[in-house]
């Protein structure tokens, strides 16, 4: 039972993580091509670089109690796998995430390069009045 322990929160980690994505349209709710593109792109690179590093003999697998000791290839686990989608669609979603945040806070003024300044909303780094437009 405790062989699958890393897995299962891996999984359910990333379930949450899309349960988020969903709620909040960040990533694959949003462009779900271009998001699919993009964490495919960052497991095939970490994917590579774990090859190179096991084939330097830099990276070795570790045996745990709670792993499944399911190898993909020489001294590359399953979790392994696993854990590099985590992390790309983490990354995904915690960029996502801060930019709704940055769209959110209008005192930031930040908007994403995506919306023209609204009529009556000033900001101290607003644009100063011609002489044709003061009171």
């Amino acid at each position: 039972m405790t062989a699958f322990l890393y897995l299962a929160a891996l999984l359910a980690s990333t379930a949450c993580m899309a349960l988020l994505d969903r709620r909040f349209r960040l990533v694959l709710w949003r462009a779900p091509r271009a998001g699919a593109i993009t964490v495919a792109i960052g497991i095939a690179f970490f994917l590579a670089w774990d090859l190179a590093a096991i084939a330097s003999g830099h990276y070795a697998a570790g045996q745990s109690a709670g792993m499944t000791g399911i190898m993909l290839a020489p001294e590359l686990p399953l979790e392994e796998i696993v854990f590099i989608t985590f992390l790309c669609y983490l990354t995904l979603v915690l960029r996502g995430l801060v930019v709704l945040v940055l769209r959110r806070v209008p005192s930031a003024g930040y908007d994403g390069g995506r919306a023209a300044p609204r009529a009556g909303a000033g900001s101290a780094a607003g644009s100063v009045a011609g002489p044709e437009e003061r009171p």
